[in-house]
């Protein structure tokens, strides 16, 4: 779909299943090596290679924490040794875990805060260090979330992780757009994964999931690897610093439908 995509170099933080996944099997498709970063799933990441390369890629996996800086220098200096460098590099991986503020410890703010900004700062300032260092015209991509902009109760370190996530990518990418160095974001709203698989099994919590988005859908994977793909490609070679919102219109107000104006 996208021909300059071809033989791009991409790094995928979390990319042994869910969103993550999704995208390397999109840029797979688009003949890319892709590096595709795990934690603890090695089975997982083998198989997601084996579907790259199937696609008409090539890819290898890499372990790594991304809440521990050497292991995200590590990431990218694995793409670098094996494949010769750094195109596209997408900060993925995230957590999430519902704790009441008040009953939240400093440690488990903390480590929300760890893998969802400060592992995608650091993959943002190793893959800019690198981009420079070549002269290239790099790409950094962010998975964030709708809750960048919509509160979420109970999740008090997950929202406030990708707000500053928001920030943080607005921040970098006038820092570095004169250097030719695009930086966005990807904000999903409701998506069905393997982690999200069972909640909205349940009739209920489906139902109360879509009457929060005006398109009445919950959202799968692919939608948001599609909008990776675009991001990455010369198609969207005028785009820096903007979050795209993959929701269904979730973060519209969609309570306001039903009212009369």
């Amino acid at each position: 779909m996208y021909k300059d995509l071809k033989d791009k170099v991409v790094v995928i933080t979390g990319a042994s299943s869910g969103i993550g996944k999704a995208m390397a099997e999109a840029f797979g498709s688009e003949q890319c090596k892709v590096v595709i970063n795990y934690n603890s799933s090695k089975d997982k990441a083998e198989d997601v290679a084996a579907i790259v390369k199937k696609n008409g890629g090539d890819a290898i996996t890499v372990q790594g924490d991304v809440s521990v800086e050497e292991d995200v220098v590590n990431i990218i200096q694995t793409a670098i040794d094996n494949f010769g460098g750094l195109d596209i590099m997408i900060n993925n991986a995230g957590y999430e875990k519902a704790t009441p503020s008040v009953e939240m410890s400093a440690e488990a703010f903390n480590n929300v805060m760890h893998i969802n900004l400060t592992g995608a700062f650091v993959g943002s300032r190793e893959a800019c260090k690198h981009f420079i260092e070549t002269g290239k015209q790099g790409n950094i991509i962010n998975i964030s979330s709708v809750h960048d902009v919509i509160p979420w109760p109970n999740y008090v370190n997950y929202a406030s992780s990708k707000g500053g996530m928001k920030l943080m990518m607005e921040t970098m990418s006038m820092e570095f757009a004169p250097k030719g160095i695009r930086i966005n974001n990807i904000s999903p709203g409701a998506i069905v994964t393997e982690h999200t698989k069972e909640k909205f099994s349940d009739d209920k919590t489906r139902e109360e999931t879509e009457r929060m988005i005006p398109m009445g859908i919950i959202g799968e994977p692919h939608q948001v690897a599609n909008v990776a793909t675009f991001l990455a490609s010369e198609n969207a070679s005028y785009i820096t610093g903007e979050t795209i919102y993959v929701d269904g219109g979730m973060t519209k107000y969609p309570s306001f439908m039903g009212g009369k104006g």
